[in-house]
């Protein structure tokens, strides 16, 4: 196909999508006139190239950042949140074209993609309604000599890294918390996924965003342009979504400035049913929790523990579901099932599904990548999967779902936090005090009991252990990006 020039925005139905750098308010090439190709993950195709920055143009964020925020920080809370209503209106009226755009580039189906929008919107609508409670307090010290007033205060410069599995979702879960305290953002997309960010960032300016207050950059050379901006004393916050490996590297980066970090990293998340469990609503949740964004989400089911009682039913009756999903374009209305991110995707999947089926695992569905062009892999049910196999301790990260049996409560417990990652977990049993018990002694941040869906923007949303830090979403995720300031006087 032929390249647009970068100054022209990318027409989706009717949606016109910029593809350069936002910096103070001004679309712009890099400066060193670098592009990168976008690819459609349906069929390996160019979809379009974008502004490839540098050094230079990651600084010159973080100046536009540095000189919007006393403005935007002295903003009165409540125009901030009528802009942020204001997003809320524009990303619903141009929902459809934002889905056709995420599954353009993402592959995720339409109804996902669809889904995404949807909740990628409440965060605007969310922290519009909570930029007028960042409430403090005034108490008496225990020793009556004087008054205790604590505010919260923004944060300052904040550095924003997304991923590519939720492109519109996890822009919007950073930028609406960030602008809501009165910190200004310079927000960096995934490479693989940048076009939904870009559409979201004009929708932003077009909701009365003021210049400087968000920028975008858009790079490949991720490391060579987020190390200065990291060390630049100016930002104050780094929040990042993605792997551990790579929040490990960045959070040491930060340590050198002393940044406050949000780090929502890895998961391997267990699926627990139990005996007495409803099978119809367990295998529903578990469709949702296994097969949302074809199992590329770090809430995904990556270890499914079916006590032994129900266990082959489960399994076979999950086999027929997913086996019968329907694979193809993200694009096209009849999908169900779209392509993985990019071939390597597919590439490791595969490795985990034939080093457990070389383990003794039993393939009751799938289990054979597809061919042809485009990243497909179908979806897949492994039974009888050795606590040894490779998908049992790391992130399957695609539509495979590893059925493991077990006996005993204690045994299960121990099993799902026998892991590194603590981000989600599901339970599903009839018996409310066993699940109120095992959701309490599971170790992760979140857990959904009864239910294949833990993410809600009104939520704190975050892990423990190799998951992350902080908390995105709710109160708790506004006051991320705050600081606490104590006064201490008299009256």
């Amino acid at each position: 196909m032929t390249l647009l020039s970068t100054s022209e925005p990318l027409d989706v139905d009717g949606l016109a999508v910029p593809r350069q750098l936002l910096i103070a308010g001004n679309w712009q090439d890099a400066s060193s006139g670098d592009t990168v190709e976008v690819i459609n993950p349906s069929d390996a195709s160019v979809i379009t190239d974008i502004a490839d920055a540098d050094v230079e143009d990651g600084l010159a964020a973080v100046d536009a950042a540095a000189a919007a925020l006393p403005e935007w920080a002295a903003t009165p809370p409540r125009r901030r949140a009528e802009i942020l209503s204001r997003c809320f209106d524009l990303m619903t009226e141009r929902s459809e074209q934002i889905a056709h755009l995420i599954s353009l580039e993402n592959g995720k189906a339409l109804a996902d993609a669809r889904g995404e929008v949807a909740y990628a919107a409440e965060f605007f609508r969310w922290y519009a309604e909570e930029a007028v409670r960042i409430i403090g307090d005034v108490s008496v010290a225990p020793s009556g000599s004087n008054r205790i007033l604590v505010q919260h205060m923004p944060i300052g410069v904040c550095v924003l890294i997304t991923p590519w599995n939720f492109p519109a979702a996890m822009a919007t879960r950073k930028l609406a918390p960030a602008l809501a305290a009165g910190c200004t953002a310079v927000l960096k997309p995934a490479t693989l996924t940048p076009l939904s960010t870009l559409a979201i960032a004009q929708l932003m300016i077009d909701a009365g965003v003021p210049a400087g207050v968000v920028n975008i950059i858009t790079t490949s050379k991720t490391s060579e342009v987020m190390t200065p901006i990291l060390a630049d004393p100016r930002v104050r916050k780094l929040s990042f979504t993605g792997s551990t490996s790579v929040g490990r590297h960045l959070l040491r980066q930060a340590a050198d400035n002393v940044l406050k970090c949000s780090m929502e990293l890895g998961g391997n998340a267990p699926f627990l049913v139990f005996d007495d469990a409803d099978l119809d609503l367990a295998l529903d949740g578990a469709m949702i929790a296994k097969m949302r964004n074809g199992g590329q989400a770090c809430t995904a089911a990556n270890r499914i523990y079916v006590q032994r009682g129900v266990h082959d039913e489960f399994a076979r009756r999950l086999a027929e579901r997913m086996g019968a999903m329907r694979v193809g374009p993200g694009t096209d209305a009849n999908t169900e099932v779209g392509p993985l991110v990019d071939e390597a995707s597919v590439r490791k999947v595969d490795s985990l599904v034939r080093d457990a089926v070389s383990q003794g695992a039993r393939l009751l569905a799938g289990g054979k990548a597809i061919d042809g062009a485009g990243y497909y892999y179908p979806p897949t049910v492994v039974t009888n999967v050795p606590l040894q196999a490779r998908m049992v301790s790391e992130e399957i990260f695609g539509p495979v779902a590893s059925v493991i049996p077990f006996d005993t409560e204690e045994e299960v417990i121990a099993a799902a936090n026998d892991s590194e990652y603590g981000l989600a977990a599901y339970v599903f049993t009839e018996d409310l005090r066993r699940g109120l018990r095992v959701s309490e002694r599971i170790e992760s941040g979140m857990v959904a009991l009864n239910r294949g869906l833990v993410s809600d923007p009104a939520a704190p949303f975050g892990g423990v252990k190799q998951s992350g830090l902080g908390r995105e979403g709710a109160h708790q995720g506004l006051l991320d990006f705050t600081e606490t300031k104590y006064i201490a006087l008299d009256w």
